[in-house]
């Protein structure tokens, strides 16, 4: 399919947009899904092609960070959650085709409204700073991430806000140390479920890439210029009361009208 100069740069442009959400906060598919359904593909090729921008814009990130002793610290304490969210997206990709979207949209909907209420009720929980003495190694968290990799390897869409909201409400991370965690998690989570959908078949190349050209330029200008702004964990929580209440508009408006 060819694209006419207009359609790439709204594929690009939508994809810069969502590589600045994706790396402050998360939900840029909520952008780049609907600009790929709007271009003509259908909900599976969509789902698919999406991986590639989402692949270029996590290995951009993680590239891009700051080498800090902190950041380096960051990383390495990431790894914790490697196997969890591995095997979530492997099995939630390789299901993808069993289990009804509907249901996965109402949990993960559902899930937002829980983290709405915490960040316009409890802001402070929001701007903590990092607590070391708090176990970020439990059975529970374990859990916790394998179903975010699960539900990431199945739809991607949302991922970064729960992983988010599980590193600083479970884990007691600061909104900024929970982000660089995020950006590396979320660079393992996708690669097995990408090479899932490239085996499938199902990847449109022309969109994907000119999506991952618009998603690792939004990425690289938000780890570089916005990321460690000393003002970063404030701004990032009312991007994500924005995103969440967007993504609860486009989730449950469909039930009432």
């Amino acid at each position: 399919m060819q694209y006419s100069v207009w359609e790439m740069l709204l594929i690009i442009g939508g994809g810069f947009l969502a590589g600045i959400i994706n790396t402050l906060a998360g939900n840029g598919s909520a952008i780049t899904l609907p600009v790929l359904l709007f271009l003509g593909l259908d909900a599976n090729a969509a789902n698919a092609t999406n991986r590639v921008g989402v692949l270029l814009q996590t290995f951009t990130g993680v590239v891009a960070l700051k080498k800090t002793p902190r950041t380096n610290m960051l990383i390495k304490k990431s790894s914790w959650y490697f196997i969890p969210t591995i095997l979530g997206a492997l099995g939630g990709a390789w299901l993808a085709v069993d289990i009804p979207e509907s249901v996965l949209k109402i949990i993960i909907g559902l899930l937002m409204v829980f983290v709405l209420i915490t960040l316009l009720l409890r802001p402070k929980k929001w701007l903590i700073n990092t607590d070391p003495s708090k176990n970020k190694k439990t059975l529970s968290q374990w859990l916790i991430f394998f179903a975010i990799g699960f539900y990431g390897g199945f739809i991607q869409m949302g991922i970064g806000i729960l992983i988010l909201s599980a590193l600083v409400l479970l884990a007691n991370y600061s909104l900024k140390d929970s982000n660089i965690i995020k950006i590396v998690v979320a660079l393992v989570m996708i690669i097995p479920a990408f090479f899932i959908f490239l085996w499938s078949g199902q990847i449109q190349w022309a969109p994907g890439l000119l999506l991952a050209l618009g998603t690792t330029l939004g990425s690289w200008f938000s780890v570089k210029k916005l990321l460690f702004h000393p003002q970063a964990a404030t701004y990032i929580r009312y991007l994500l009361i924005a995103i969440v209440l967007f993504a609860l508009g486009k989730l449950f408006l469909p039930y009432f009208l």
